[in-house]
């Protein structure tokens, strides 16, 4: 446990006081925090921690990055936009240009840009509103272990029982089936998929989308085959499905490239973006459209916070700063590899563990959320932020900025190093593989 100095103590009470008990970051990390900067943040004491887990992906750029938080300020200072709806603005236009000219037209997309809700959650409910209005069809189809948030359309399509308050919680509309790798190795489920498309007697309803992500994040940092991912989007396009990549936390460079989908040549008919899309962590969410399936009518799908003016600012500066041309994608897959071999060390000190994902959205599988739990917050004493996920809450994941130096980001793998030998040593148990699945 930490000790809390006078002043967390004071603060926390109001928290214990008035918070809803839905609270849960808060539970891991008992602190206050204050301030922060790249990939430290710290509490109201002046302790320092390192962050690995960014705001869940969020501050991909790492907290406060000076060019963002520059502009902001002088946008401040200007009077400008606070708030505009879905009305035009500099802002706006500044946003939509360096979208198109960095991001789009390099990578041959054609993309329409829809402003949802702030959320990933807003962004998915409108993917599948929009893929259903588009082919008429209610059936969406979704894979084991996806995460898609937690409001009602995207909830159904989410895998977890946990989140889903199942069964109290009617969520129709959705046919899970197992992602690839579900079924063991050697099995393509994606043969299961087709065959129940191709038989009338399966019960699968046609689809209006298939919904996947690229790394299932939440789900346990589980990587598609760049084989299966070419199936599935076969098998929507045949069977007259959108294919929907769910980009929230696996885009904006975290697992190398912008876009996740980049490396395996297909072409998403709707993408969704959220997380670290602002650069600065504040809250902006999009859905890329390709243009034949724009066919919302003005006002169709509408909300009061669908275009955030300060997130068009800062996300402005990061696309400019980082995505001006491959120097950072390529660092990022650079440390990607480190972050890789660094996790292998930390698997070989823990029986049976594996080392999961992919770029910088890596973790490792130690087999047991028990396990997981102790070993971040063993973490967490020794000033590291790690978070777990996986169905039993297996995979402590590291989600380092992509910022992070090389340095600052070993000194936080010794940490998860040292903390995940003293806790198996601590449990009796000793022996492992340090096997990589990515």
């Amino acid at each position: 446990m930490t000790v809390r100095g006078a002043a967390d103590q004071k603060e926390i009470l109001i928290f214990e006081r008035r918070e809803s008990g839905v609270r849960s970051y808060c539970r891991r990390f008992d602190c206050v925090l204050d301030t922060a900067e790249g990939s430290v943040v710290r509490d109201v004491s002046g302790r320092e921690y390192l962050d690995f887990v960014a705001g869940a992906g969020s501050l991909n750029y790492g907290h406060n990055d000076p060019d963002m938080r520059a502009a902001l300020i002088a946008h401040l200072e200007h009077g400008g936009m606070s708030h505009s709806l879905d009305l035009s603005s500099t802002a706006k236009s500044a946003f939509l240009t360096a979208f198109e000219s960095l991001l789009l037209l390099p990578r041959g997309f054609d993309y329409r840009v829809q402003f949802t809700g702030p959320t990933g959650a807003n962004a998915v409910e409108a993917a599948l509103k929009l893929a259903r209005k588009v082919t008429g069809r209610s059936n969406v189809i979704a894979f084991t272990n996806g995460f898609h948030g937690m409001s009602q359309g995207a909830l159904a399509a989410t895998g977890n029982r946990h989140h889903r308050i199942g069964p109290q919680m009617p969520l129709p509309g959705v046919t899970r089936m197992p992602y690839d790798g579900y079924q063991g190795e050697g099995v393509d489920t994606a043969d299961l998929l087709a065959r129940m498309l191709c038989d009338p007697s399966s019960g699968l309803d046609a689809p209006a989308a298939i919904l996947l992500e690229t790394v299932q994040g939440e789900g346990g940092l589980n990587v598609a085959s760049p084989g299966w991912l070419a199936r599935i989007a076969e098998l929507a396009r045949s069977s007259g499905a959108l294919l929907v990549v769910d980009d929230v936390q696996a885009g904006c460079g975290r697992t190398g490239t912008f876009f996740s989908f980049e490396p395996f040549g297909i072409v998403p008919d709707l993408v969704v973006l959220s997380k670290s899309i602002s650069g600065y962590g504040l809250p902006m969410a999009l859905l890329l459209i390709r243009p034949e399936h724009d066919v919302w009518l003005p006002g169709e799908h509408n909300g009061t916070f669908r275009g955030n003016v300060h997130a068009f600012v800062t996300a402005t500066v990061a696309l400019t700063k980082f995505w001006a041309d491959s120097g950072f994608a390529g660092d990022v897959a650079r440390r990607g590899e480190l972050l890789a071999r660094r996790l292998a060390g930390v698997a070989n000190v823990v029986p049976g563990a594996t080392v999961k994902g992919r770029g910088m959205m890596r973790g490792v599988d130690v087999g047991s959320g028990a396990l997981a739990a102790s070993i971040t917050r063993r973490c967490f004493v020794e000033g590291l932020m790690l978070e777990t996920s996986g169905p039993h809450g297996e995979v402590v994941k590291v989600l380092a900025p992509l910022t992070t130096p090389d340095d600052m980001l070993n000194d936080g793998l010794d940490i998860l190093l040292d903390a995940a030998r003293d806790v198996t040593a601590e449990s009796g148990v000793s022996g492992a593989s340090g096997l990589v699945n990515a």
